[in-house]
C-alpha cells in the first residue's frame, strides 16, 4: 500500500533531501475562502487528513512551517493543535521568511519544499528545493511549480505532500505497520531516514 499521490521520477531525489515543509495557508490548508461572522471575527475550515499528515512529517523529523499573509488567530490556533513551533503571520514577503527560518534551523533552501497558490508565493516556490503549488491555484502560478498535487488546497492537498515525503523518504512502510498493528495516534516513525 502507497500513497495515491505520485512524484515525477525526476524529483524523487530532491524530496529526499526535504528537511521542512513549509506552508501558505488560504489557498494551502484551506479552500481559500475567507468567512467572517456578523462580529467580524473570521473563521477558517481546516481538514483533518491534512492535520494528521502534518503530524506524520513532525514525527518522521520534518519540520513544518506556516508563513501567511494574513493575521488570524485561527491559524495560531491550529498550529498550536499541530504542535507546529514555526509560524509567521502577516508576512507577503514569503521567500524572505522562507530564508530567515532555514537560515535559523541551519538548512539550505534546497532542503526545504515550499507550497503555495498565489503571486506572494511565487518567488518561494521558485527558490525552494522542491516548489509545489495546488490545483486551484492560477496557471502562472501552477507553471513555476515543480509539482502540483492531485487535491485541491483545502481538500487534502497538504496530506498528499507529507504522505509522498514519507513515503519516498522510506517512511511509509513504518506509518502502514504502525496503524495496522493498531498503535493509532502513536505511529512509530524513524526520523532522519532516506
Amino acid at each position: 500500500m502507497t500513497p495515491d499521490s505520485t512524484l515525477a521520477p525526476e524529483l524523487t531525489g530532491r524530496a529526499r533531501q526535504i528537511r521542512l515543509l513549509a506552508l501558505d495557508v488560504d489557498g494551502i490548508l484551506t479552500d481559500g475562502r475567507l468567512y467572517f461572522q456578523a462580529d467580524g471575527i473570521e473563521i477558517k475550515a481546516f481538514h483533518t487528513q491534512d492535520g494528521h499528515g502534518i503530524k506524520l512529517l513532525r514525527q518522521a523529523g520534518i519540520e513544518v512551517a506556516l508563513i501567511t499573509g494574513r493575521e488570524s488567530p485561527m491559524v495560531t490556533q491550529r498550529a498550536a493543535a499541530l504542535g507546529i513551533e514555526h509560524v509567521f503571520q502577516h508576512r507577503d514577503d514569503k521567500l524572505i521568511a522562507l530564508r530567515e527560518l532555514t537560515q535559523s534551523l541551519g538548512l539550505e533552501l534546497s532542503q526545504a519544499a515550499y507550497c503555495g497558490d498565489d503571486l506572494q508565493d511565487l518567488a518561494a516556490i521558485q527558490a525552494a528545493g522542491l516548489g509545489i503549488s495546488v490545483p486551484n491555484a492560477p496557471s502562472y502560478v501552477r507553471q513555476t511549480a515543480d509539482w502540483v498535487t492531485a487535491r485541491s488546497g483545502g481538500h487534502g492537498a497538504v496530506r498528499d505532500i507529507c504522505d509522498t515525503l514519507l513515503d519516498i523518504q522510506g517512511h511509509w512502510a513504518a506509518v502502514i505497520e504502525s496503524y495496522a498493528a493498531g498503535a493509532s495516534g502513536h505511529a512509530t516513525v524513524a526520523p532522519g531516514r532516506s
